[in-house]
Order: structure tokens, then C-alpha cells, then sequence
């Protein structure tokens, strides 16, 4: 039997194992439907990491050694990352900078065990930055745990981020195998057989949750892998792995910055502002207004993984073409903040005012009221 149908199989089986066995750890493992970012109606457990840990490890397990030698010094590295955010998922008191913190250290910590950090970025001024080693270190630190953090945010839907999740990896896995790095897309593909069999059961009724163990940890594998890319393969540069991510890393830079602007608002402070909140509100909600909360909840995810698909799919077609790849993150930026703008403005258009304090709240309120 092919590696990736027992990975598959391994992640399901223990993601249903977990659901039908919450009565036993429901209670440190349970999610309320109270909270800022919520849209469950019951409580549901949220430590779909343990599901994820458990098909990577049957990954490394069972995959060929040259696979083993790319999987496995990921995997130890991701151990920080995934323990701070299963801390959270059992205790619902770890903070978004701990968290933060631990995500970076698993990024130093995977150099420390490759000797790899992010040097090959496409712009030559930073690069030569990037060829002192204390710099590359922390700027490898810094875009690992900011794309790990920003799978975890756009956690808010059943099946929304590990959906966008696999087409990333698929992605990524391609553009590997379009230049020989056989071992890197192998991978990839295991990586998302795994986060397909959690989806399986996570979508879209949303029965188990990724959670923040779950999350940090396919987000820090999936950056990992964006910065080995690169590294590997010097023909393919960074701006490949950004358009890739491009879903995450604007939601989470457009979501700094509207938080910054809103008064009393901190930048990791959690609210219901993001782009695939208002998709619910605005387009899912619209269209399928008689449809029970947790399918609509179910229905979000679909649109978001389009959100993922486009700019990865501009990113495997011109994956050699530095100036296609510059091109398309521009058109991923203007995309977002259109369709951002028209969802909270109701134009086709982006300006100051979509980012000014209590826009995006108007619209909510307005959108829950409708």
C-alpha cells in the first residue's frame, strides 16, 4: 500500500478517534462556542494536532530515507511549536506571544539541524544582508513563525485553513518536482495526504478542530518547506514560496495593520474582522440563508480555498520568472484589498477609510443585523 494512503488513513482514523472519545478528555480538550472568533454551536475538541503529530510520524515511519533526511530534522524542530499551541489548546491561557516566540524558535532551531536559513530571496541588496549568518538566522526565524502564525488565524472555519493548507503544499510540491527536488515534493504530498485525511473529518461539519497545536504545526512545515525550497534549488527564489502563501501572510498583514488603526486595539489582539469572516457574512450567509449555521460554517471554507489557489497557481506556472512572480504578489495584493473593500464597502476599491477605526465594525454589525 503507497505511503500516502497509510498516511491518509493514519491521520483519519485518529482524528475520528478523538471525536469518539471527547467524553473521556472533553474536558480539558473541549472548546466552547463562547468566544471573539467563534462560529461553533456546540462544544467541540480542539486538539486535532494530535491527529496531524500522529500521521507525520508514520510519515517519517514509513517514507523512503532520501524523504526521511527532509521530514525528519522538520519534524524535531516543530516540536516547540506544536507543544506551545497544544499548551493552548488544554489550558486556553498560553499568550499569542509565547506562542509567537515558540514558532521562531522551532524556525532556529530547524537551522540549527540543516544548517539552511533563507539567503536566496530575489532582491540582491537583502540577500547580501542574509549572508551574514546571525541575520539570515533571524529573518529565517521571523518569516517561519509569521506564516505559522498566520495558518493559525485563518483557522476560523471548518476545513478553511487545512484546505488552503493542502493546495500550499501541493504547490510548493510541484514547483519541487518541476526542478528535480524529487525528496522535497515527496514531502509536500505526504504532508497534504495527512492534512486531507484530518479534513476528511474536520469538513464540513466541523466534528474535531485543527486547533493551535494542529495549526502551528502544518503552518511551520509548510514554511519550512518554503524556505528549503528556495535554498535547494537556487533557480527557484523566495518571491515563489511568498506568492505560494500569499493567502495567509496578506491576511495576517492586512490584519495588523486595520488592527493597529482601530483604537485600543492590539495587533495579536483577536477579533471578527477578517476576510473570510465577512465571506461568511456577506456571500455565504446570502446565498444559502435557509442552510444549517454548521454547514454554512462548512460552506466558508470552499471560497477561502480559492483565495489559496489563485495566487499558488500564478506561483507553479511562473515559478522561474522572478518578475511574473513579483507581478502576481502585486495582483494578490490589489485582489485582497478589492475584495476586502467590497465586502465592508460594498465598492470595488481600496483606500485609507477601509483601514479606518470602525469601517470594518459598521460592516459587521451591519451584516449581522441583515
Amino acid at each position: 500500500m503507497p505511503v500516502s494512503v497509510i498516511i491518509f488513513f493514519v491521520t483519519l482514523l485518529a482524528a475520528v478517534g478523538l471525536v469518539v472519545t471527547q467524553k473521556w478528555h472533553g474536558h480539558f480538550s473541549l472548546d466552547t462556542a463562547f468566544g471573539v472568533q467563534h462560529h461553533h454551536t456546540e462544544p467541540t475538541p480542539r486538539i486535532g494536532g494530535v491527529a496531524i503529530a500522529m500521521g507525520l510520524a508514520s510519515a517519517w515511519e514509513l517514507a523512503p530515507p532520501d524523504v526521511r533526511a527532509v521530514l525528519g530534522p522538520m519534524l524535531m524542530a516543530g516540536i516547540p511549536a506544536v507543544l506551545f499551541g497544544l499548551m493552548e489548546d488544554l489550558t486556553k491561557r498560553v499568550g499569542v506571544l509565547p506562542r509567537l516566540l515558540a514558532t521562531m524558535g522551532s524556525g532556529v532551531l530547524a537551522w540549527y539541524l540543516t544548517g539552511i536559513a533563507m539567503q536566496n530571496t530575489g532582491v540582491p541588496p537583502l540577500d547580501w544582508l542574509l549572508g551574514f549568518t546571525p541575520i539570515a538566522v533571524l529573518f529565517t526565524a521571523i518569516a517561519v513563525g509569521g506564516v505559522a502564525n498566520a495558518l493559525n488565524i485563518i483557522d476560523g472555519f471548518n476545513g478553511l485553513a487545512v484546505g488552503a493548507l493542502v493546495i500550499m503544499l501541493v504547490a510548493l510540491g510541484l514547483i519541487a518536482s518541476g526542478v528535480g527536488d524529487s525528496s522535497l515534493a515527496s514531502v509536500c504530498f505526504l504532508l497534504a495526504c495527512g492534512a486531507i485525511g484530518f479534513c476528511v473529518v474536520n469538513w464540513p461539519f466541523g466534528p474535531i478542530f485543527l486547533g493551535d497545536g494542529g495549526a502551528y504545526l502544518l503552518g511551520f512545515c509548510l514554511a519550512w518547506i518554503a524556505v528549503l525550497l528556495p535554498m535547494r534549488n537556487p533557480q527557484i527564489n523566495a518571491w515563489a514560496s511568498l506568492l505560494v502563501c500569499a493567502y495567509p501572510v496578506l491576511e495576517v498583514a492586512f490584519s495588523v495593520q486595520r488592527r493597529r488603526r482601530l483604537a485600543g486595539n492590539r495587533a495579536g489582539h483577536p477579533d471578527k474582522r477578517h476576510l473570510h469572516h465577512f465571506m461568511h457574512r456577506r456571500v455565504v450567509c446570502k446565498l444559502f440563508p435557509h442552510m444549517r449555521r454548521r454547514l454554512q460554517n462548512g460552506m466558508t471554507g470552499p471560497i477561502g480555498w480559492v483565495c489559496a489557489a489563485l495566487p499558488a497557481a500564478w506561483a507553479v506556472v511562473f515559478a522561474q520568472n522572478t518578475l511574473m512572480l513579483v507581478a502576481g504578489f502585486c495582483l494578490a495584493i490589489f485582489s485582497y484589498a478589492a475584495v476586502y473593500a467590497r465586502l465592508t464597502q460594498f465598492r470595488w476599491c481600496f483606500s485609507a477609510r477601509t483601514l479606518r477605526p470602525g469601517s470594518a465594525s459598521r460592516a459587521l454589525a451591519e451584516s449581522t443585523r441583515s
